[in-house]
């Protein structure tokens, strides 16, 4: 696994131990960043050259839309601060505990104490930096962070907010190529991890849906997928008024209940487009959209891509040119995939 380490004195030479990226699709963009080689996991050699350091910065990007699970274990003396750059569907465990489990927004921050185990089980492609900081660091920021010298410094292990802040960082890692220059990373490292230590323990003035209740609007939602689907329906079915239902369900998903609707609907429509030779048009009309452009619009805003590009790439690379059964774009999404 590959890691910018980098320390905190100006005094200290900026050491970089890394190796590069294996680019997971065409287009990939790696900017200097390294890629972790196991979720989360420090190699011991890198481990043992960064001693030293503050902060290390790592990222790990799976493209699987199988579930698959991963686990690992934080060091003894350092926090793992992790920044979703793509939303992701995903459960997090350890032990018994449920830490998370449902729909994780890109820009989600989650952040692991020190020789925490925490078990993984992704159901969607994912996209995370992470930061594994210090404990000695983090507690000395908090400590100069502290507003009101008598309150305690805040524990911080577990905590899983969204933060607009925490995912342009992130981004800048990958995005403006600089994540070769240790100067900026450390600048990147710092501002993150004050940011952190600033912040205040959130009272929630919002309970979350209560889990049968969630379970039930999901129920409705994939029973009724390829119907006209409204907050008032939703509401309807979670037994609550439609203002009360929309802020419990975003508590408890991170998601508002038209946007959790439409990424139903788009990962509904990538099973109908990697299984299926069914035209665009058809598969927009039995995911609930009314219009194949409206379809092609949000798909591409969530994935990235546009649903005859998605298809061509990922029957390309799930089947061999011959394999019988092998779903087929059609010679049109074939044109609009190789001219885009």
């Amino acid at each position: 696994m590959g890691l910018h380490i980098f320390r905190t004195k100006p005094s200290l030479p900026y050491p970089v131990a890394c190796r590069p990226l294996l680019p997971s699709h065409p287009g990939y963009e790696l900017g200097g960043l390294c890629e972790e080689r196991s979720w989360r996991r420090l190699a011991e050699d890198d481990e043992s050259r960064a001693i030293e350091a503050d902060i290390l910065v790592s990222r790990w990007v799976d493209s699987g839309t199988s579930c698959r699970f991963e686990q690992a274990v934080s060091s003894p003396d350092r926090y793992i601060v992790g920044v979703a750059l793509k939303t992701t569907r995903l459960k997090l465990t350890r032990g018994a505990l449920t830490i998370f489990d449902g729909i994780m927004p890109a820009g989600t921050l989650h952040v692991t104490g020190p020789s925490q185990s925490l078990t993984a089980e992704f159901y969607a492609p994912c996209d995370f930096i992470h930061f594994h900081v210090s404990s000695d660091y983090l507690r000395k920021r908090q400590l100069a962070a502290r507003s009101d010298l008598s309150q305690p410094v805040r524990e911080l292990n577990d905590l899983i907010i969204r933060d607009p802040l925490a995912e342009m960082l992130g981004r800048t890692l990958i995005e403006r190529g600089s994540a070769g220059d240790s100067l900026y990373a450390e600048s990147v490292g710092q501002t993150l991890v004050m940011h952190i230590a600033r912040l205040e323990p959130q009272r929630p003035t919002v309970n979350a849906l209560p889990k049968w209740r969630l379970k039930r609007v999901q129920e409705h939602i994939d029973a009724h997928l390829d119907e006209s689907i409204s907050l008032a329906d939703l509401a309807r079915v979670a037994g609550l008024s439609r203002m009360h239902f929309a802020a419990q369900f975003r508590a408890a998903t991170g998601y508002r209940p038209h946007d959790y609707l439409l990424y139903q609907r788009i990962e509904s429509a990538k099973a109908k487009l990697s299984g299926t030779d069914m035209p665009l048009a058809e598969i927009a009309l039995t995911v609930g959209f009314q219009a194949q452009a409206h379809f092609s619009t949000v798909f591409k805003r969530l994935t990235g891509e546009t649903p005859a590009r998605w298809r061509c790439s990922v029957i390309r690379d799930r089947y061999p040119a011959e394999t019988p059964g092998r779903p087929a774009a059609t010679k049109r999404e074939n044109q609009i995939a190789a001219s885009m």
